[in-house]
């Protein structure tokens, strides 16, 4: 397809892929100002853990975000286990080890890739939580606290599994992540805020009809210079160019419009009676800061006895800071 007619096809899916991005897009990125949250937040500006510590092992559930999979946990995980933690980076249903890959998108065919069906598009939120709480469940069992941290997306599926096994978690952590409110009950809602507006939404490089579909598909071997600069400030833009690239390497295509619309709202018996930190990246160009904050604030809101902990990372992008032991310090602090 010559340029001419990628732009003649961009310009007549329009119409449909605003529809569908109008609630979704802004969580297309991964695989992270002071706001209406900063008043009421326990905020820290030095990246270091505060309050009780334990030294002895925990497992630490990580859960990744959109077009992502537990491979985004690998440096964080690998130095939360040489510090002598238990580590399971968990793959949500065909993502990671088991993730669909495209025909169309190993050849980039972009004609035949705006169409090709995804297994993907079945998945609901519903799996994501199962997926996830069968991995808390038995490293439960197995013993020792556990720990429950989302990234991005990977916040509705804590939020989700918190209120299912709320006894099973001795603390939940969201990295620039989604925590769904009664106000914005789902990813959907909190992309459609005014606050989450003010995150990048990749419009222009949506692959297809997400309505027809069912998935959000975007194609991360573009080799459109353009597309390739969207990518980069939406989810690492601080991050060098061959940073960049090994990002990319590990994310997928297809994202589950489905899932964006599941309701994840903790409720403050179960959720919120769980020990909770945010980590809170101020340059978050795919989970604006200002959504952040209004996240953390109405969280608080219903659980005022049991409020976030929050850290800030002013200079940290959407995937957080290149370098990964600033996470890690926080991870391994967090109080149990």
């Amino acid at each position: 397809m010559t340029d001419d007619e990628l732009t003649t096809h961009h310009e007549e899916q329009e119409p449909s892929r605003r529809r569908a991005l109008r609630l979704a897009a802004t969580a297309g990125g991964a695989a992270l100002a002071v706001g209406v949250g900063a008043g009421t937040a326990r905020a820290t500006d030095t990246g270091r853990a505060t309050g009780r510590t334990q030294s002895g092992v925990r497992t630490y559930v990580l859960v990744h975000g959109t077009h992502s999979a537990g491979v985004f946990w690998t440096a964080i995980g690998r130095e939360l286990a040489l510090r002598g933690h238990r580590v399971v980076a968990v793959d949500q249903p065909l993502h990671g080890t088991e993730k669909f890959i495209p025909r169309a998108y190993q050849a980039q065919d972009l004609r035949a890739l705006a169409t090709e069906p995804s297994p993907v598009a079945a998945l609901t939120l519903d799996d994501f939580e199962r997926r996830v709480t069968g991995a808390v469940r038995r490293a439960a069992r197995l013993g020792g606290p556990v720990v429950l941290v989302g990234h991005s997306m990977g916040g509705v599926s804590v939020s989700r599994v918190a209120d299912a096994v709320p006894g099973l978690l001795a603390h939940i952590c969201y990295l620039a992540a989604f925590c769904p409110s009664r106000s914005m009950p789902s990813l959907d809602a909190c992309a459609a805020s005014p606050e989450g507006q003010r995150s990048i939404t990749p419009v222009e490089q949506i692959v297809g009809d997400p309505e027809k579909l069912g998935v959000l598909r975007l194609n991360w071997r573009t080799s459109s210079r353009r597309d390739l600069a969207v990518f980069k400030e939406m989810i690492c833009a601080e991050y060098t160019d061959g940073e960049f690239l090994r990002v990319l390497e590990g994310m997928q295509t297809d994202e589950s419009v489905t899932a964006y619309a599941g309701r994840a709202v903790g409720r403050a018996h179960t959720w919120g009676r769980i020990p909770r930190t945010y980590i809170r990246c101020g340059k978050d160009r795919t989970v604006s800061p200002e959504l952040q904050d209004r996240m953390i604030a109405e969280a608080d809101e219903l659980t005022p006895d049991n409020r976030f902990t929050v850290h800030n990372l002013p200079n940290a992008g959407h995937l957080g800071p290149s370098d990964p032991t600033r996470v890690t310090d926080l991870l391994h602090g967090l109080p149990v």
